[in-house]
């Protein structure tokens, strides 16, 4: 080694310790193998570590202001691929408050005499329920797979179009049977949004921003759901039997502008870093990144990005880490796995539900028809207010912060909805109705929300679309048991629990507050190298905000990585270099 290259290293120990294992040991073989010496390599490895460093402290220290003006583009294209959530919670609130719906029991329910009406059966109404979330499941599964091998915007788009198609067999079902196999197949189609909106809007986003575009998911879910009961307040006043054919008619306004904005947008760097394709990466940051005062040529902090998405990639892979589903649950990577899956199981049990089915339970407990609707109009508003505020949140407090308090809230609001639904008078039903829009504004200011932050922060960046896949997946086989529980709660012809089912959730929602206290961690304004290493070295989750990880620490990586894997990611870095020079 040069006496140049010693001077360098006096001033770390740590490192030239972790150096020579790297180049003592393995020498002679890398002078075999490669026309670089050992000092050039590690120069240069040297130098990418300190560029990456670099570019995760630039991450961590920008201020909101700053990076709305650096990444406007990705604001953007993250919001136009969230979009597609619109759809899902139109179609979602639409089934749940069509059951309430006088045309259309009419059409696909039985006639009760003991209530002078129709009714949709609660086997069907759980049927129809169970089958919307099954497949999703599917849906799930295959975008899970498909997502890691082509990409984000490849897997989302055959799911928008196909979804034009598959509405036609909503609008046209003579049946029930015809119509919950509607629900079966849009679910497949739309287990793909799910994931991959809150996933892009992850990897696009630096710190500063990603709690932003990954709770609009939120707002998309909380505005369909919002549409939904609009159209179905419009529509309750017709007379006509075929009316609510109006209602699943609107849904074909989305895909076809939805499919166009996700065909422009640039791919996640994350994705095709991951699948070596730097060029493609750099090309994609430059259309995510402008120029601004903050920074006047983007082209100079490309290049760190890049570099830095590489060594977290590449240091993942040296910690044997591979990239299947059993790989989600080894090592540090199951604690990962563990905190997205409960904290998304736990938005589905807390009593989330009750929304799902508000405009079916306020007329349960007593309410008119028309003045369900308008209560259910007024709570999705309030959810939209609500998601909102936990931007201005976010602000002051962390995640962590936030969805603790929001289950000991909701909670509490619950146990008070149960106590209500004990009495059978006027004034208990409009106290249900008030504690439901109450707590629909808590759930989206809290918990609503910042899972969809939480969830794609923890993983790995190798695991992550197949670690938030899982989650969903836990969350909708909870959905389904939770539909199967909740029509027979709420309906007369079933247990006939209604507001009563409080105290169930309210139950569940004080054990995921216990549960959060222990195993969620802060990862408020932590980028993904520093979740990397702060799982890694297994800081307690309440220890997470205040530790101080060393991340890209140069020799500490050269051990992991070994003579080999230094070279290969110094060939792809000089591979892109010479492909920029020969495009010049």
């Amino acid at each position: 080694m040069s006496s140049d290259q010693v001077e360098v290293y006096n001033g770390d120990k740590h490192l030239m310790e972790h150096v020579s294992v790297v180049s003592e040991a393995d020498e002679k073989a890398t002078k075999a193998s490669t026309n670089v010496d050992v000092d050039d390599y590690i120069s240069k490895f040297l130098e990418m570590s300190e560029d990456a460093k670099a570019d995760d402290q630039r991450e961590k220290t920008m201020k909101l202001s700053e990076g709305f003006r650096t990444f406007p583009k990705a604001i953007a294209w993250s919001l136009i691929l969230s979009t597609a959530l619109i759809m899902e919670g139109y179609d979602t609130n639409l089934m749940t408050s069509f059951f309430a719906y006088p045309a259309f029991a009419k059409k696909f329910g039985d006639y009760y005499p003991d209530i002078d009406g129709y009714e949709i059966p609660a086997r069907w109404q759980t049927g129809i329920s169970m089958a919307y979330n099954c497949g999703q499941l599917i849906g799930l599964f295959l975008a899970g797979i498909y997502a890691d091998i082509v990409g984000y915007r490849k897997t989302l788009m055959p799911a928008l179009a196909i979804s034009v198609g598959l509405i036609f067999i909503q609008f046209f079902a003579p049946n029930r049977e015809v119509l919950l196999t509607s629900y079966v197949l849009l679910g497949i189609n739309w287990g793909s949004y799910q994931t991959i909106t809150v996933t892009y809007a992850t990897e696009v986003a630096p710190a500063s921003l990603r709690v932003y575009l990954t709770t609009y998911v939120n707002v998309c879910w909380v505005f369909g759901q919002l549409i939904s009961s609009g159209v179905i307040k419009g529509i309750s006043t017709m007379d006509d039997p075929e009316s609510y054919r109006i209602a699943y008619a609107i849904q074909w306004v989305w895909p076809v502008p939805i499919l166009i904005g996700v065909f422009l947008a640039p791919e996640s760097p994350y994705f095709l870093v991951k699948k070596g394709r730097l060029q493609e990466a750099k090309h994609s940051l430059s259309r995510l990144l402008s120029n601004n005062k903050y920074l006047p040529d983007k082209s100079l902090v490309i290049d760190s990005m890049i570099t830095k998405i590489q060594l977290i990639v590449r240091e993942e892979g040296s910690l044997n880490e591979g990239t299947s589903f059993v790989d989600c649950f080894k090592g540090t990577n199951f604690r990962r796995t563990r905190i997205s899956a409960l904290t998304w199981l736990f938005q589905s049990i807390t009593g989330s539900t009750l929304m799902g089915y508000s405009t079916y339970f306020y007329q349960q407990a007593g309410l008119a028809t028309s003045m369900s609707f308008t209560f259910s109009i007024i709570q999705y508003c309030l959810g939209i207010v609500g998601t909102f505020g936990s931007w201005f949140l976010s602000q002051k407090l962390g995640r962590f912060t936030i969805y603790f308090y929001g289950l000991c809230t909701m909670c509490v609001l619950l146990m008070i909805t149960g106590g209500l639904g004990t009495s059978d008078s006027k004034s208990a039903s409009w106290g249900i109705g008030s504690m439901l829009l109450i707590y629909t504004f808590v759930y989206d200011l809290t918990v609503g929300p910042m899972c969809y932050c939480i969830v794609p922060e923890m993983p790995s960046a190798k695991l992550r679309q197949k670690t938030v896949m899982l989650s969903r997946f836990l969350y909708n086989i909870a959905g389904i048991i939770v539909s199967i529980l909740s029509n027979y709660m709420l309906n007369p012809t079933g247990w006939n629990w209604k507001a009563k089912s409080g105290f169930l959730w309210g139950g569940f929602a004080f054990i995921a507050a216990v549960w959060a206290y222990f195993e969620l961690p802060e990862t408020r304004n932590r980028t993904f190298a520093e979740l990397d290493k702060l799982f890694e070295d297994g800081v307690s989750a309440r220890k997470f905000k205040h530790t101080i990880p060393n991340t890209f620490d140069a020799g500490e990586m050269m051990q992991k990585m070994g003579n080999q894997g230094v070279k290969d990611i110094i060939n792809e870095r000089e591979h892109v270099e010479f492909a920029d020079d020969e495009s010049k």
